[in-house]
C-alpha cells in the first residue's frame, strides 16, 4: 500500500541536505498540502514564511548553534530531557521510546555514564564538547537551502481558551501533511528547536523574520533535498524505537490495552513495500 509505505518511511533528517535550492514547484506543493489540513470551523490559523535568503539562514543558524552550546554547557538540556535517554538495548526494547545513547553525536558518547553528573558536566565543558556540538548544529542549519517558519494567528491562538488547542491541533495536522509529502519528493525536514531552549534566543528569530504582533511564531524547520541513496530508505520492520500497539492503544476504555496486534506491528502489519 503506497500510502502506508510513505508513513512508515517518514523520519526526521538529522544529516545534511544537498545544496540544491528547493524548486518552486515543490514549495507550492508543500504549502498546498499544509493548507488542506483540517482546522476548527475552517479557521486555517496557520501562516508560513519560506526563507531562502542565505544571510537570513546563516543568522538563524548562528542563533541555533549558540543556543545549543548554551543549553549543553549549563546542563539544562540534559536535566530537561533526562527521562528520554536510554543507555542500553534492553532499556530501549522495553520502553520503545526516547533515544539510545549510541545514536547521539560522537562527541557525547564517551560521557554516557556520567552525562547527568556534575563531574561529567564539568569535564564536558573543559573539553569544549558543548562548543563542538553547537558548531555542528550551526553548520547543519546553515547548510539548509530552505527554512520554513510557522506562525499562528493570535486571533485564533489564544492561550487559556479552547481556540488555542484547536489552533495547535490544526498546525500539527498541517505540518504532518508537509512532513509526509517531503518523503515523496525526495526531501528531508527537521525541527530547529534549540533556540526555544534558551531564554531570549527565540525572540531574536522573531525580530529577524519581522513577525507582526498579530502572529505568534511557533516553529522553524529546515528543509532540503536528500542525497539519492537516502531518498527511499529501507524500512526497519523490527525497529524497537517505536512503541508496540499494546503500549498506546486501548479498547473500550483506557484501562484495557489492545491485545493481539504487537506481533503484526513488529512485522510491519504483515506487508512489505510495493516495490
Amino acid at each position: 500500500m503506497e500510502f502506508l509505505d510513505v508513513v512508515r518511511r517518514r523520519k526526521t533528517t538529522n544529516g545534511p541536505f544537498l545544496p540544491d535550492p528547493v524548486s518552486e514547484e515543490h514549495q507550492r506543493l508543500l504549502m498546498e498540502v499544509a493548507g488542506r489540513a483540517p482546522s476548527q470551523l475552517n479557521s486555517q490559523p496557520w501562516r508560513f514564511t519560506i526563507v531562502e535568503e542565505r544571510e537570513t539562514i546563516e543568522e538563524i543558524a548562528g542563533i541555533s548553534g549558540a543556543s545549543m552550546t548554551k543549553a549543553m554547557s549549563n546542563g539544562t538540556f540534559f536535566e530537561r530531557y533526562k527521562n528520554y535517554f536510554r543507555f542500553s538495548e534492553e532499556e530501549m526494547e522495553r520502553l520503545r521510546s526516547g533515544m539510545l545513547f549510541d545514536k547521539l553525536p560522537p562527541a557525547l558518547r564517551p560521557f554516557t555514564k556520567r552525562v547527568f553528573t556534575k563531574s561529567g558536566q564539568t569535564l564536558m565543558n573543559a573539553l569544549r564538547v558543548p562548543q563542538t556540538l553547537g558548531e555542528e548544529n550551526r553548520k547543519l542549519v546553515a547548510g539548509s537551502p530552505m527554512l520554513l517558519a510557522v506562525a499562528l494567528d493570535r486571533g485564533e491562538y489564544r492561550p487559556g481558551e479552547l481556540s488555542s488547542f484547536y489552533s495547535l491541533f490544526s498546525m500539527g495536522a498541517a505540518m504532518e501533511n508537509v512532513w509526509l509529502t517531503t518523503v515523496e519528493v525526495g526531501m528531508g525536514i527537521q525541527f530547529v528547536s534549540f533556540p526555544m531552549e534558551v531564554p531570549g534566543q527565540w525572540e531574536k528569530i522573531v525580530r529577524l523574520l519581522k513577525v507582526p504582533d498579530e502572529l505568534e511564531l511557533m516553529a522553524v524547520y529546515r528543509l532540503g533535498y536528500l542525497p539519492h541513496d537516502q531518498r527511499r530508505p529501507a524500512i526497519d520492520w523490527s525497529s524497537h524505537q517505536r512503541k508496540l500497539p499494546s503500549q498506546y492503544v486501548f479498547r473500550g476504555t483506557f484501562e484495557t490495552p489492545q491485545q493481539g496486534w504487537d506481533a503484526a506491528a513488529a512485522r510491519g502489519a504483515g506487508t512489505q513495500p510495493d516495490r
